[in-house]
């Protein structure tokens, strides 16, 4: 069910869910799972990702998660761990679009809220003279503090102080600046790289592959096709995975995020819960070849 053609309003949906707010996640997360999915997940016994993804939300609970997802406090967190040389320069921080100073912003930048997530809440400006600054503004604010409706019932978001605004460097594709630099989603369980997520031309014709961390492709698709191109493995390769594993080595599972443009590696985000656990893969075996890395037994509450 595509209850987004039901619901077109996304604000109307927001209401819904706040309304809904005093359902328990036990009772919310199976519902949300099957209309996006059209089953019924399997909580007592689970052997999918996706199933083991809901259990994650409603009882994982790691005070770290928060500063993880908030895009200013993860960089204090990348500090901390003596990684400061991977993060995209900060250009500032703003807790309302019209104190942005834009005259003191380079010619183009990326703006962000610090709580959004899913590649959503993102303004990419290319040249800012070409932009109707007050626009940006007016859609900046409107998308401050919208975490009070916890739509996928993500637990990390909820730890977050309050949502803020970002400015940071703009990664250019040398040869497709158009295209986007290729994003890549690394899954891992437990410190432990198990694939290799590359995203390709995100702006222009988004395409993904899936690769083993021995750079094998997996035949596997999502929301996106795959691109049939050889992808060359990146330069620094092994460290980007020596990367992932020290930023995942704390929780059951985390996918990092990095970019890698010119032989430099940048650090993206951390995101625990991709696509909220609502994902439909194909072949539908590789939700349970995922789910065998995924230990829940640490957190799982059995009644």
């Amino acid at each position: 069910m595509n209850y987004k053609k039901i619901f077109r309003s996304q604000q109307l949906r927001f209401e819904i869910l706040h309304l809904l707010r005093w359902v328990p996640d036990s009772w919310m997360l199976p519902l949300q799972y099957k209309i996006k999915l059209g089953r019924w997940p399997n909580l007592k016994s689970p052997k999918r990702w996706t199933e083991k993804l809901q259990l994650y939300k409603m009882y994982y609970r790691n005070p770290v998660m928060p500063r993880c997802v908030d895009k200013y406090e993860v960089r204090k967190y990348i500090e901390e761990k003596g990684l400061s040389e991977y993060l995209v320069e900060l250009y500032g921080v703003w807790e309302n679009a019209n104190d942005i100073d834009f005259n003191s912003l380079p010619n183009s930048f990326v703006l962000k809220t610090t709580d959004g997530g899913g590649g959503e809440n993102v303004i990419i400006v290319s040249d800012k003279t070409k932009e109707n600054l007050q626009v940006i503004r007016n859609k900046l604010n409107s998308w401050l503090d919208r975490k009070n409706v916890n739509a996928g019932r993500e637990w990390a978001y909820t730890g977050i102080r309050k949502s803020q605004i970002i400015a940071e460097q703009l990664l250019v594709n040398v040869k497709y600046p158009e295209a986007g630099v290729e994003d890549f989603k690394i899954l891992c369980f437990d410190g432990e790289v198990k694939y290799i997520i590359v995203d390709k031309d995100r702006y222009i014709n988004h395409k993904r592959n899936f690769y083993s961390p021995q750079w094998k492709r997996k035949c596997v698709t999502t929301d996106h096709e795959q691109f049939e191109d050889y992808y060359p493995k990146p330069e620094n390769f092994e460290k980007m995975l020596e990367l992932a594993h020290e930023l995942s080595k704390d929780f059951p599972f985390v996918r990092v995020d990095l970019y890698n443009v010119c032989g430099k590696i940048y650090f993206g985000e951390l995101t625990f819960y991709p696509w909220t656990g609502y994902v439909q893969f194909s072949p539908d075996s590789f939700d349970f070849e995922l789910g065998e890395f995924m230990d829940c037994s640490s957190f799982i509450i059995k009644k």
